[in-house]
């Protein structure tokens, strides 16, 4: 289950300092998640069936406080790690609760597995409660909206030899996990773009490829887990192994993915980056497509950090690697060559002219836009604005300036280079260094 870790207020008085809108919202899914239990709770009491589906929530609930002991030490690294989005494998228990508990009782399993994963990782981690809350809500929510496709009736009928029973039970499946994951994104979505004051892009949210399989991956697991259920109840506790290994492979990848990571701008380092250009180069040559690389400099850094301090160069560095991001598709790798110094990867352009023409408008947009940057910034003698920064860059095309890696990444800083002997804040192609 996707749950927000961007950057937003904690500590006491914290909810307060929340934008307006987040605060109504906040009471609005908060309220309607209550609402669902409690309103449900009422209502399911009445049902003859309600001893058993209340056994089962017991029951979820306590595999879902032993899965949550078992892994605590990987949980708390994991959120340590996590950026935009952290993808919650409790979902195997509050989403198998959601196919086979009344919405009321499946409320209560997320509720009180998410009670224990504030008291057991996110209280020790110094999390905000409110986020916690919020994000408990829409679980919640989550869980409702996908007990209305799938009833318990459904899933049973998909271990039966009626066709249609089956092909209509695999369907409502998924559907509700569609559902599960668009409601609790979407919350979740709504919630950084107010907290930010923009909105965020999806893949802030969705997060990468590997996310996304991984919270398919355990989507899937819980419908195997509440079919069990259905079935052969005595066989549940046997999902806890295979998740616990899925915890570990998870921990693993972000741990990869923190130590390409720079730690000042979020961007590639410069051995990640170098391997990922690598892989798309040869990729574009078994295409017949070229790569274009772009060298760029933050002009007169070292007036900047002189003149406001470190603190402050950090936070131009920061807004520089933003705007560079910002200016080029997902699949373009943007990387820190080191310093004030960046490094970027256009692959899948067209030869010659055609090539040269889009390496060049990229590194237009980047210019112009790191020329537009105001950046507030932290100084030793307090708050301060800084403006008027400018890149220089250096663009160089496989096939017109080189073949490989290498060739193109000198010919690019020969171009940077005569970029900057040029009167900086330009864009210099490598091809006119020889023309």
């Amino acid at each position: 289950m996707t749950e927000p870790t961007a950057d937003a207020p904690t500590g006491r008085g914290a909810f307060r300092e929340l934008p307006s809108p987040m605060i109504a919202v906040f009471v609005v899914v908060v309220a309607s998640a209550l609402a669902l239990v409690v309103g449900g709770l009422v209502t399911t009491t009445a049902e003859p069936s309600v001893g058993i589906a209340a056994l089962g929530a017991l029951g979820l609930i306590a595999l879902g406080v032993l899965h949550t002991e078992l892994a605590t030490g990987i949980e708390r690294v994991r959120r340590r790690v996590a950026h935009a989005s952290y993808f919650d494998l409790s979902s195997v228990w509050t989403f198998s609760g959601a196919l086979v508990l009344p919405p009321a009782l499946a409320g209560v399993v997320v509720i009180g597995i998410y009670s224990h994963l504030w008291w057991r990782v996110w209280r020790p981690a110094g999390a905000a409660l409110y986020r916690h809350v919020y994000t408990t809500a829409t679980v919640v929510l989550a869980a409702g909206a996908a007990g209305v496709i799938v009833t318990p009736e459904l899933l049973t009928g998909i271990a039966g030899v009626e066709p249609l029973l089956h092909v209509t039970g695999f369907g409502a499946l998924l559907l509700a996990m569609a559902a599960y994951m668009l409601v609790n994104q979407m919350l979740v979505a709504l919630a950084l773009s107010l907290t930010s004051g923009r909105i965020v892009a999806w893949r802030a949210v969705l997060g990468d490829g590997d996310d996304l399989v991984l919270e398919g991956a355990t989507l899937c697991l819980a419908m195997l887990t509440a079919l069990t259920a259905l079935h052969q109840v005595a066989l549940v506790p046997l999902v806890l192994p295979p998740l616990l290994v899925l915890h570990r492979a998870v921990l693993i990848r972000q741990l990869e993915e923190r130590a390409n990571t720079d730690a000042k701008t979020g961007l590639l380092t410069a051995t990640a980056w170098r391997g990922r250009a690598l892989r798309a180069v040869a990729r574009s040559r078994r295409r017949d497509e070229a790569v274009a690389v772009l060298i760029l400099d933050l002009d007169h850094f070292k007036s900047v950090n002189d003149g406001y301090g470190h603190l402050a160069g950090d936070e131009v560095l920061t807004a520089v690697a933003e705007a560079v991001s910002a200016q080029v598709r997902d699949v373009d790798p943007v990387g820190r060559f080191g310093g004030e110094e960046f490094v970027v990867l256009l692959p899948g352009l067209p030869y010659g002219d055609p090539g040269y023409e889009l390496a060049h408008a990229a590194g237009e947009r980047i210019r112009s836009t790191v020329r537009e940057l105001v950046v507030d910034a932290e100084a030793p003698g307090g708050p301060l604005t800084i403006t008027d920064l400018s890149v220089s860059v250096g663009v160089a095309l496989a096939g017109s300036d080189g073949d490989t890696l290498d060739e193109l990444l000198q010919i690019a800083d020969h171009a940077l280079y005569a970029a900057k002997r040029g009167g900086r804040n330009q864009v210099r192609l490598g091809r006119a260094l020889s023309g």
